[in-house]
Order: C-alpha cells, then structure tokens, then sequence
C-alpha cells in the first residue's frame, strides 16, 4: 500500500521525499513533504511549529570551525540560523518553534568525539535559544537513517548496521585498459 497524505482540497498526494545531505537545509509547508537524511556523528536538526505547519531539518558536519566562524550550513551555528530563518519566512514564529535532534554517533576512533562535540552544540544552541527540545536520538556507535514530516513535526528513525553499504560506494575507476572505445 502507497503512502500518501490529504491535502485540505481532498485530493490524495504522494509524498515528496526530499534528502537533505551534508552542510544542507530544507524548510517546507507542503503536507506531502518528506524530509529524509543518513547522518553518523553528523547532526540533523528538526524544527516544526504546530500552529503555522511548517518544518525543516538541517544536517551539520562539525559544531564549529576552531578560530573563525564560517557562513557555511557545514558548520552548526549558521546552519542552526539560516534553518530558523527559513522557517521564519514561511510563517513560523520563533516562539512557537520545537525540535528534535539525531545524530552525534561515534562512528570510528579516527572522528574522536566529534558527533558527541555536534550533540552538545545543538542543545545548548536550542536551550540559548528558548527553543524546547522534545525528542532526541544522539550518541551511540550507529548511523541514522532519519525521516521527519515538516507539517506535522513527526520524525523516525532506523538504526543502520553499516552505513557504507546502505549509502553504496562508488565503482571502482576503470584502469586504462579497461576502457573500450568504440568507432563508427
């Protein structure tokens, strides 16, 4: 059975599976929108205001870039920013705003404490803010693969054994003599 959702005009709609990846945001007020994302020690920020409809999450790298702030959404602070203000601009009201946040696994010894660095950011940012947060999944050794409904502020999840077979690698790059070429 298809997935689908109600628009006020009683026509049925698929939904419309936006991904967002690294150092990206996605705000939406369409009731067929679907959020999605993979995140390991990256974090995914989840705004929804109940009273407008309106949501969106965002999927940062690191909290910050050590001496300088960059207006990248790599990094948490603007990425926390521009998130708000999309929202804004679609009717949303600061005050009414609710998160849930994921994400922040340790993924390897190599990333040291980097998603344990990315959950800290994003609650203290959310608790400066005044902006409650309702749900979180952060820590662990585990990706996410995380989906969330802009409209009605509802996020799952699904624990990923190994991430890199669920993202897929690329194809080896053909050697030289792997390349046919062919005439006409």
């Amino acid at each position: 059975m298809r997935d689908t959702r109600i628009q006020p005009s009683g026509l049925a709609t698929a939904p419309r599976e936006q991904v967002v990846v690294q150092g990206e945001y996605r705000v939406s007020n369409d009731p067929a929108a679907v959020l999605s994302t993979l995140l390991g020690s990256c974090v995914a920020t989840c705004l929804f205001d109940p009273v407008a409809q309106v949501g969106g999450m965002n999927h940062f790298l690191l909290a910050s870039r050590p001496g300088r702030p960059d207006a990248s959404e790599r990094y948490g602070l603007y990425a926390m920013e521009v998130l708000i203000n999309g929202l804004l601009k679609l009717g949303a009201s600061k005050s009414r705003l609710e998160a849930k946040l994921f994400g922040g696994a340790t993924m390897s010894g190599v990333m040291g404490h980097i998603g344990a660095e990315n959950g800290r950011f994003a609650i203290d940012f959310l608790a400066r803010e005044g902006i409650p947060v309702r749900a979180t999944s952060l820590g662990g050794q585990q990706a996410r693969r995380l989906r969330f409904l802009p409209t009605t502020g509802r996020a799952s999840q699904k624990l990923v054994e190994d991430a890199e077979a669920l993202i897929g690698t690329p194809p080896p790059r053909p050697k030289a003599s792997d390349i046919q070429f062919f005439e006409d």
